[in-house]
């Protein structure tokens, strides 16, 4: 029995195109494979504040010496991080805006990187410590930008979750969303067929 985490980070919600396709694909995942649990964070919902150096210094200072507020700033990161490490499965709905990831995905992001929790460094550099675990990317791009110099996103998100110790990273892809109703159509049916494939 798996859990799965769905993490939605349009600025729509679950009204979002990538979000849907998130959805659409827990729900074939949930036919498919017998699932303990589904959690899932939704960053529009309940956005993660955006890192500062009091939030950083937080993080740095030994427990005993943390203020109340210091404390706080901790187990809420303590609390993102969680979900992560009892995930099998994190489905991410991924739109592009202005050629990269939400900035509520990066502020997701900066919370759960954190040294000797979720990676550790060492003599030939750092280590992840998150390993074990498959993520499905459903990226979503008003044009059409996959294996293209513009594509950011792709290699970021890789890295990021390479950087946590997870390499099993799979990307499904809808482009072309703004250049017409039978682009959209057609670029959205071949994800749906995707998702189908893989959650199978």
């Amino acid at each position: 029995m798996k859990t799965l985490l769905q993490l939605n980070t349009s600025l729509f919600s679950e009204q979002g195109y990538s979000s849907r396709l998130a959805q659409r694909f827990v729900q074939a995942w949930q036919v498919q494979n017998p699932v303990h649990r589904v959690m899932l964070r939704d960053l529009a919902k309940e956005p993660v504040p955006h890192l500062t150096a009091e939030r950083f210094q937080a993080f740095l200072r030994p427990s005993n010496e943390r203020s109340p507020e210091q404390q706080a700033v901790v187990d809420y990161s303590d609390a993102l991080i969680d979900e992560l490490r009892l995930a099998d499965v994190i489905v991410l709905g991924l739109p592009m805006y202005n050629f990269g990831v939400p900035s509520t995905l990066k502020a997701y992001f900066d919370h759960v990187a954190r040294a000797g929790i979720t990676f550790r460094y060492t003599e030939t550099g750092p280590v992840g410590l998150l390993g074990e675990k498959t993520v499905y990317a459903l990226t979503t791009r008003g044009g059409v930008y996959r294996g293209t110099v513009k594509d950011t996103q792709t290699l970021y998100v890789q890295d990021f979750f390479n950087f946590l110790g997870i390499h099993d990273i799979q990307f499904i892809y809808a482009e072309g969303l703004n250049l017409g109703e039978e682009q959209r159509g057609a670029a959205l049916a071949q994800a749906e067929a995707q998702i189908i494939q893989l959650a199978a």
